[in-house]
C-alpha cells in the first residue's frame, strides 16, 4: 500500500486554499512582529504614562491655556514648556489617575522653551531621563500627552532625524532638536517622548501647522543641561552684547583680502545704550567675522557662541569696519531677563 504524506499544519497556521505554506509562516511572523511593537508601546506607557501631568493654566491677564508635563524627579519636579506656562498666574496639574494638585514655577528659559516647576505635594510617579546622544533615525518612539484636552492620549512613530534645529519665540536657535512622526497636537506640548525602555528621551515642543508627520521634541540632553541650572538658579545664564545684527554676504575680493573663512557674516545694525559692544568701541556698519578665533557666518552661530562661560570675560571680535580688519574686545554681559542677546 502506498503512504502518502502531507505536511501537517498547525490551526494557528492554517493556510487558505490555494496559499503556499510560506504564506501562512509570513503571516505568523507578521503577527509576531505587530506584537513585540504593541508590547514595547504598551511597556513604554506603562512606565512614564502614570508620570505624566494634564496642566490647567491662568493667565496674568485672566486667559486659561492647558498644556502638558512630565514629572521627572521623585520630589516632584515638573518638565514642561516654556509657552505653556511662562505668563502663568496659576497652575493646576492633573495625574492620569484624577489627583490633581497645584504648581509653581521654578523658572524657564525661552531660549529652549524649557520650564520647569514644582508640584505642591507629593507625587506617585516620576519618569527617568534617558540619553539621547544614542537614539538612531527609525528608532521607535512614544509621544503622551494631552492635546485637545483628551487626556493620557498615546501616538507612536519613529525618529525622523536627528541633529535639527529650531527657533523659539526669542529668536535664538534650539541645537539637537529630534524631529519624529509621532502625531502631536495642541495640548501636547511639553509632553515626553518616550523610548521603548521607558525612558523620556525628549520634551515635545512645535509642529509644522501645514505638514503631516513633522514634530518636534527638545532633546535630553538639552533638557538636562537647562533643567539643572532652572532648578539650581530658576534661569539659564547667556551672554549679552548689546547688538542687533543681520547676515550679510561678503564679496568675493573682501574674503581673498583677508583671508576669511567664510563668504558670509554678521552686520551691525545698531548696539544698545547699555550693551557689552557699545562699551568696546563696535558701531553700526561694522561687521562681525570671528569671535574668540571662531569664524562667525551668521547670527545663528554668533548666539552659539555666547554661552554662560564667556560672561564678564574678555573676548577678541574680529571685525571690518570700512577697509580695515581690527580686533576689539568685548566682555559680555549677562543676558538681561527676557532680552535677546
Amino acid at each position: 500500500m502506498d503512504t502518502h504524506l502531507f505536511p501537517v499544519y498547525d490551526t494557528a497556521e492554517e493556510i487558505e486554499p490555494g496559499a503556499s505554506p510560506s504564506a501562512g509562516s509570513a503571516a505568523i511572523e507578521d503577527a509576531a512582529l505587530l506584537d513585540a511593537y504593541s508590547r514595547a508601546v504598551i511597556g513604554a506607557v506603562d512606565k512614564v504614562g502614570p508620570a505624566v501631568l494634564h496642566l490647567q493654566v491662568t493667565g496674568a491677564q485672566g486667559g486659561s491655556g492647558a498644556g502638558s508635563g512630565v514629572v521627572f524627579t521623585p520630589d516632584a519636579y515638573v518638565l514642561t514648556n516654556s509657552h505653556v506656562v511662562s505668563s502663568a498666574r496659576k497652575i493646576e496639574a492633573t495625574f492620569p489617575d484624577g489627583r490633581t494638585l497645584g504648581a509653581s514655577l521654578v523658572g524657564d528659559d525661552p531660549d529652549t522653551d524649557l520650564a520647569v516647576l514644582r508640584l505642591d505635594g507629593e507625587t506617585t510617579a516620576f519618569a527617568r531621563l534617558g540619553d539621547s546622544r544614542h537614539l538612531r533615525v527609525g528608532q521607535l518612539v512614544v509621544a503622551i500627552g494631552n492635546p485637545f484636552g483628551f487626556q493620557c492620549t498615546v501616538t507612536a512613530g519613529v525618529v525622523s532625524a536627528l541633529g535639527r534645529s529650531l527657533r523659539t519665540r526669542s529668536g535664538r536657535l534650539i541645537d539637537s532638536v529630534i524631529q519624529t512622526d509621532a502625531a502631536l497636537n495642541p495640548g501636547n506640548s511639553g509632553g515626553p517622548l518616550v523610548t521603548a525602555a521607558g525612558e523620556v528621551v525628549g520634551i515635545n515642543t512645535a509642529i509644522i501647522g501645514m505638514a503631516q508627520g513633522i514634530c518636534f521634541s527638545i532633546s535630553a540632553a538639552t533638557v538636562e543641561f537647562v533643567a539643572a541650572r532652572l532648578i539650581r538658579e530658576g534661569r539659564v545664564r547667556r551672554c549679552y552684547i548689546g547688538v542687533a545684527g543681520q547676515n550679510v554676504p561678503l564679496p568675493r575680493r573682501v574674503v581673498r583680502f583677508h583671508n576669511l573663512a567664510r563668504e558670509t557674516a554678521v552686520r551691525v545694525q545698531s548696539t544698545a545704550p547699555d550693551g557689552a559692544a557699545r562699551a568696546a568701541g563696535l558701531t553700526s556698519g561694522d561687521i562681525i567675522v570671528a569671535a574668540d578665533g571662531i569664524p562667525v557666518a551668521d547670527i545663528d552661530e554668533l548666539h552659539r557662541l555666547m554661552t554662560e562661560e564667556r560672561v564678564g570675560k574678555p573676548v577678541p571680535f574680529t571685525i571690518l569696519r570700512l577697509s580695515q580688519k581690527l580686533e576689539v574686545i568685548v566682555t559680555p554681559r549677562e543676558t538681561p531677563p527676557r532680552a535677546a542677546a
